[in-house]
């Protein structure tokens, strides 16, 4: 795993340097790196601040490691939540003085109990699992093969993912890439993403292109921010398509064309 990303929503903290804030702040740590959370102090120091008179000025601290990165709680009375917000109300419960608890969950949400009635949280993603390579399973253990792109096919951003592909899987052919809008109603009428938002499908298509599948998007000063972002979605479809990582298969993941928005993409052709 070559790290993970640690992002704070804005109006829970600030950086450990200064007073809390209402900033975001976002960690990108490798392996065998470490990131303390808390309310902080001047002989305290944090890397997320949290600003919560409940919350300990040093409340835990995330380790990477080299294929997971593991969740310690430094209270002695309260326990910690990890969410992982794509499985249906899974989380894991750390309790008060754990050390180390290996957290597997490539999405998470670390909850820490506060006295209002806003829990504070922060993100961890970790987007680099390693997975066995089928053709090589019961050859003994060397130097293990990993997937060059570890997509998880259940996770939501493969969903947004297989929108953006779906156009050129069905035509074959050189068409427009979704936008964000159409994507949002692409999804609309599947169980699980009926209320992602724009905001949340553009959340995905940056984890895509900068986590995942690790792709740059040629800079102008010349180009507006629309156009970078439709350049984004340009390379991820191409890379995705180039290297088969969507397939016709996967369309099936898609709520059916005969529903609603459905109809609105066939009366458009």
């Amino acid at each position: 795993m070559s790290g993970v990303v640690v992002h704070l929503p804005p109006g829970s903290g600030g950086t450990g340097g200064g007073e809390p804030c209402g900033d975001a702040v976002t960690l990108r740590l490798g392996p065998g790196e470490v990131a303390r959370f808390g309310r902080g102090s001047a002989t305290i120091p944090v890397e997320l601040r949290l600003a919560d008179a409940a919350i300990s000025r040093l409340a835990g601290e995330i380790r990477v490691t080299d294929d997971h990165w593991q969740l310690t709680n430094h209270s002695t009375t309260h326990s910690y939540l990890v969410e992982n917000p794509e499985g249906a109300g899974e989380y894991l419960r750390v309790p008060p003085r754990r050390v180390g608890a290996p957290i597997p969950f490539e999405f998470s949400r670390v909850v820490l109990p506060t006295r209002s009635d806003v829990a504070v949280s922060f993100q961890v993603f970790a987007p680099d699992h390693v997975y066995l390579d089928p053709e090589a399973m019961g050859v003994p253990w060397g130097n293990h093969t990993v997937t060059a792109y570890s997509l998880d096919e259940t996770a939501t951003y493969f969903l947004v993912l297989v929108a953006l592909c779906e156009p050129r899987l069905r035509d074959q052919s050189r068409v427009a890439v979704p936008t964000t809008p159409q994507i949002v109603e692409r999804l609309r009428w599947h169980a699980n993403c009926g209320t992602l938002t724009a905001r949340a499908i553009s959340s995905h298509i940056d984890y895509l292109a900068e986590e995942k599948l690790r792709i740059g998007v040629p800079d102008s000063t010349e180009r507006g921010k629309g156009d970078r972002r439709n350049g984004k979605r340009e390379e991820i479809v191409g890379l995705a398509l180039r290297f088969g990582l969507v397939r016709e298969e996967h369309l099936a993941l898609l709520p059916p064309l005969s529903g609603a928005g459905g109809r609105e993409r066939q009366a458009e052709r």
